[in-house]
């Protein structure tokens, strides 16, 4: 087959408020590795509108967001980014709403120009009901992704989940990221039938065991700090807000004598931890090291004897899989698609939410120490390639392809 005579790709319209952008790189990364490799496959062109939420009075963080609504090419992804009139911390209710009267005038050109075959909501709130007005303007399939957070928090909002049901009930299908998440969407009112599961996927080149020698010491030179190059090293990869737990990890040390903690992401409780770990004697074990380079991640992660994240509620959360695949086994808690991933020894093991138990957990695996590649085979399955390939069969089935 020449080119000319190749089919033309299918257009999704993808509406994710997660997503990366210049002033937040690191947010929604999995989202645009995802529409990238389904781009890449070259079955569907990706189209993404990424609304980025302003106040009236654009100051401070909300200027440098305002300054971030850049649209263009991104690695073969069509990325719009208009704004649209946030009320801050108000403003959950009308969301929806004002993101879709913001972009509607933009989505109509861009349909008139060449026509979408399916809309496509990346969060479960604000972004599937919104994604559903668009569906009904433009007269298309609508799909809607569920995470975690979407359904667990915004679900238990009363308006919001009204919303979220009765946009689940307009679309065609809907993803959910584990077996244990879909659960939990039926039980909140959604057809179960009609929830497919899409994994999330891994950039298999550069989450792998890095197993040198000096790779602690390493590791230290660049973060500027003392790494033990035998004391027990910990990983707590997530942000820093009360749902991930690092609050407990950080309690469990007191019982871990040796242990030394790497704690990689931001959020608003970064000072109550530091206080906290100050309090409980361990400050000097407990490194925060911020939002870190995506390269720098493996190094962390395959320096780290395991991987602690006692969540109260996931769906499948990404730094599980990264680990796993660093060839560094999971202290994780009971939550969402946990039991879907630590399945076998090798994957670490699951403990109850309190910081007793979770210095039990890091006991038994510092005890096990499974060797790397063992570790890292419990998560073969997953890349973004798969992700991609199952996704646009997904599309597909949605519009009779």
């Amino acid at each position: 087959m020449t080119q000319a005579d190749a089919p033309t790709p299918k257009r999704v319209l993808s509406l994710a408020t997660l997503f990366p952008n210049a002033t937040q790189p690191r947010l929604g990364t999995f989202v645009a590795r995802s529409l990238e490799a389904l781009a890449a496959g070259g079955d569907w062109q990706v189209t993404v509108i990424n609304p980025i939420g302003v106040p009236p009075l654009a100051l401070g963080r909300y200027r440098a967001r305002a300054e971030a609504a850049v649209s263009g090419d991104e690695r073969g992804v069509m990325v719009h980014r208009p704004t649209f009139p946030l009320i801050p911390k108000l403003g959950g209710r009308a969301n929806p709403a004002l993101i879709a009267s913001s972009i509607m005038p933009l989505i109509h050109r861009l349909h008139a120009a060449t026509p979408f075959a399916l809309v496509d909501a990346q969060f479960f709130y604000p972004d599937g009901p919104a994604a559903a007005r668009i569906a009904t303007a433009l007269s298309i399939p609508l799909s809607i992704k569920a995470r975690g957070a979407d359904i667990h928090y915004w679900g238990a909002q009363p308006y919001a989940a009204k919303a979220i049901l009765r946009a689940a009930r307009q679309a065609a299908g809907l993803l959910a990221v584990s077996e244990a998440l879909a659960d939990d969407m039926a039980a909140l009112g959604m057809a179960r039938d009609k929830i497919a599961i899409h994994h999330t996927g891994l950039d298999r080149d550069r989450f792998r065991p890095l197993g040198h020698p000096l790779l602690r010491r390493r590791l230290g030179e660049q973060l500027g700090i003392a790494v033990p190059e035998r004391a027990p090293l910990l990983a707590g990869v997530g942000a820093l807000i009360p749902r991930k737990g690092h609050d407990l990890t950080i309690a469990a040390l007191t019982q871990l004598p040796d242990a030394q903690l790497l704690i990689v992401g931001e959020g608003e409780e970064h000072k109550r931890l530091e206080a906290l770990a100050a309090r409980l004697g361990v400050r000097e074990r407990v490194h925060f090291l911020g939002a870190v380079d995506h390269d720098l991640l493996p190094v962390i992660l395959s320096a780290a004897d395991a991987m602690v994240l006692p969540s109260a509620s996931e769906g499948i959360a990404n730094a599980w899989i990264e680990a796993l695949a660093c060839g560094t086994p999971l202290v994780i808690c009971d939550a969402g698609g946990a039991r879907e991933i630590v399945d076998r020894p090798e994957a670490g093991v699951i403990v109850a939410r309190d910081p007793a138990a979770i210095a039990a957990g890091i006991t038994e695996v510092l005890a096990r120490n499974p060797p790397p590649d063992a570790v890292a085979a419990t998560v073969e399955g997953f890349s973004w390639q798969a992700n991609a390939a199952a996704l646009a069969a997904y599309y597909e089935r949605l519009i009779g392809g």
